[in-house]
C-alpha cells in the first residue's frame, strides 16, 4: 500500500510538471494519453500555477484495499440543497471589455466561459446590476430627472445604456448557453426617488416604494423583451454599505414594509416569476434576513437570502436555514483584492466559498467579478472599488485568467445545474463538498489546506480510492 501512495504521489507530481501552464497563455489544456484505466477524473489546480484546472494522468480506482489513511465517506442517500449555478457579476464595465474585443476573440472567450465542450469551464450563473454599479463607467439609473423633477408614471425609463455592451454580450453569452440563470441586484433607486437626492448613499423614500416596484417590474419586463429572462432580484446590494457609488441604505425593516406592501404585490399583480430575494449582504448580520422572513406578510413573496463575506462567518448561512428552512440560500459575490496572491487566495475561496457556502446550504457561489482591465477599471470615480480583480483581466485585445476564474471552474465545469449536494464527511486537512449530477456522476470538490502534501482515501458504497492532493491544491473528483 505504501508503494500505492508513493506512485499515486509520483503521478500527480509528473501530471503536474508535465502539462506546467502561465495563466496568461490560456485554458487549460488536458493532457493527451493516460496513466492506465480509472474510475475516478482528477482535475487539479496548484497553488503555485504548475496545474491551472487540468486533468490528471493518474489512475484511481475503486477497490477494497485497507489502510491507514483518512477517509472522506460519500453518501448519495443522504440529500442537502439542489445547486442553481455558480458564476460571476458580469458588471457593466466586464460586459464593455468584453464587446470591445474582436469578434472572433470574444467569440472564443464566450465559448470558453459558458460551454462545457472542451477547455469550456461552464459558468451556469450571472449576476448583473440594474443600473450601475460600482465597477460601471459612470453613474446611472434607468430613470433619471433633472434635478427636481420626477417621473412617478416612469414615462422615461429606458435601458438604452445597457444596449451598447451589456445586452449584445448577453445575447450572445445565452446564444451558448440558453439554460444559464440570470440574477439582478440594483445598486440604487432613480436618485429622485432618494432622500438625499443623490446616486451614493441615501434613502428610499417611503412615498416611492410602489412606484420603485413598478420601475423593478418595468426592468424585467424590458429585459425579458430582449430575450433576457432575470430568474431572480435582489432588493438592494449591499443594503448596509451607503459608502458605494452607487448605493443605497434600507434597514431591515424599512425592506420588510417594501416587500410586502409594494414588490410582492406588483409582481404578483403583474404575473412576474422572477424571485424575490432578500438582503444580499455580509455574513455578519443573519438578524436581518431572519428580521424579514419573521414577518409573514413579507415571507410570503419571498424566495430566500442572498450573502456576502466581507465580514462574518460563512456558517452564518446556516443560522438563516435553521430559522427557516422553507427559504433558499444565495452566495452573490466576494472579490479578490488585487494584486493578490494566488496560492492564498485559492485556498481561501476554495474552501470557503465552493466548499464552506455550499456546505450551508447555498445554492449558488458567485464571484466578483468577471472582468477589468490591468488597471482594475472600470469603476466609478468616489466609492468604487480601485482594487477589484476580474476573473480575467482584458487589456487592449490580451486576454489572460485570473484567480477566480480556476475557482469558479473547480465547480462549475461539472456540477451542472440541478445538481443536488450530498454528504461527505469533512476532513481538517482536505475540506470538501459533494454532489449528484443529473447525469448521475459523483463530484467532490476538495481543497488541501495544509502545508503538505495529503494522502487520503474516497469511501463509496463500501469500496474507497486512495489519492493525493499536493499541499494548496484544489482537486475536482469525478467519477460515476
Amino acid at each position: 500500500m505504501k508503494l500505492l501512495q508513493l506512485s499515486l504521489l509520483f503521478a500527480v507530481a509528473l501530471g503536474s510538471c508535465a502539462y506546467k501552464k502561465n495563466a496568461e497563455t490560456g485554458p487549460a489544456i488536458t493532457p493527451a494519453g493516460a496513466a492506465g484505466p480509472s474510475d475516478v477524473a482528477l482535475w487539479l489546480t496548484n497553488g503555485d500555477k504548475s496545474a491551472l484546472l487540468q486533468k490528471q494522468n493518474v489512475s484511481l480506482n475503486f477497490g477494497q484495499a485497507s489502510n491507514s489513511n483518512p477517509t472522506i465517506v460519500i453518501d448519495d442517500q443522504q440529500t442537502f440543497q439542489f445547486i442553481d449555478g455558480f458564476g460571476y457579476t458580469l458588471t457593466g464595465g466586464s460586459a464593455s471589455l468584453i464587446k470591445a474585443l474582436p469578434d472572433a476573440k470574444r467569440a472564443a472567450l464566450l465559448k470558453e466561459l459558458f460551454s462545457t465542450e472542451g477547455n469550456g469551464i461552464g459558468v451556469s450563473y450571472l449576476r448583473l446590476s440594474v443600473g450601475a454599479s460600482d465597477l460601471s463607467a459612470e453613474t446611472f439609473t434607468y430613470d433619471e430627472m433633472p434635478k427636481g423633477q420626477t417621473d412617478p408614471e416612469l414615462k422615461n425609463f429606458s435601458i438604452a445604456k445597457e444596449m451598447t455592451d451589456l445586452v449584445p454580450v448577453l445575447k450572445e453569452i445565452i446564444a451558448i448557453n440558453p439554460k444559464i440563470k440570470i440574477m439582478g441586484s440594483p445598486w440604487t433607486a432613480p436618485t429622485w426617488m432618494k432622500d438625499n437626492e443623490a446616486f451614493k448613499g441615501g434613502s428610499l423614500k417611503p412615498e416611492y416604494y410602489q412606484v420603485y416596484a413598478k420601475y423593478l417590474q418595468k426592468y424585467i419586463e424590458t429585459m425579458q423583451a430582449e430575450g433576457i429572462i432575470i430568474d431572480a432580484l435582489t432588493i438592494q446590494n449591499e443594503p448596509l454599505h451607503p459608502g458605494n457609488n452607487p448605493s443605497m441604505y434600507m434597514k431591515a425593516e424599512d425592506q420588510a414594509v417594501f416587500v410586502k406592501s409594494a414588490l410582492g404585490p406588483v409582481f404578483r399583480s403583474a404575473g412576474i416569476k422572477t424571485k424575490i430575494i432578500i438582503y444580499d449582504h455580509n455574513a455578519d448580520r443573519p438578524d436581518y434576513p431572519i428580521t424579514i422572513l419573521n414577518d409573514a406578510d413579507a415571507k410570503q413573496y419571498v424566495d430566500g437570502s442572498a450573502f456576502h463575506l466581507y465580514g462574518g462567518q460563512i456558517d452564518a448561512l446556516s443560522k438563516v436555514h435553521e430559522a427557516h428552512p422553507d427559504k433558499n440560500l444565495y452566495f452573490t459575490e466576494q472579490w479578490v483584492g488585487g494584486p493578490g496572491k494566488f496560492n492564498e487566495d485559492l485556498k481561501w475561496h476554495v474552501s470557503t466559498l465552493i466548499i464552506g457556502a455550499t456546505r450551508n446550504w447555498s445554492r449558488t457561489v458567485l464571484e466578483w467579478n468577471l472582468a477589468a482591465d490591468p488597471n482594475y477599471r472600470p469603476f466609478t470615480p468616489d466609492g468604487g472599488c480601485t482594487s477589484c480583480l476580474g476573473a480575467i483581466t482584458i487589456g487592449g485585445t490580451e486576454v489572460s485568467r485570473n484567480v477566480a476564474y480556476y475557482i469558479i471552474g473547480h465547480a462549475s465545469k461539472f456540477v451542472r445545474p440541478g445538481s443536488q449536494r450530498i454528504s461527505s464527511t469533512q476532513n481538517n486537512n482536505i475540506q470538501n463538498t459533494a454532489f449528484k449530477t443529473p447525469d448521475g456522476e459523483l463530484v467532490m470538490v476538495a481543497m488541501n489546506t495544509s502545508s503538505s502534501n495529503q494522502t487520503f482515501n474516497i469511501g463509496y458504497k463500501g469500496k474507497v480510492v486512495t489519492t493525493t492532493l499536493p499541499a494548496g491544491s484544489a482537486g475536482t473528483y469525478i467519477w460515476k
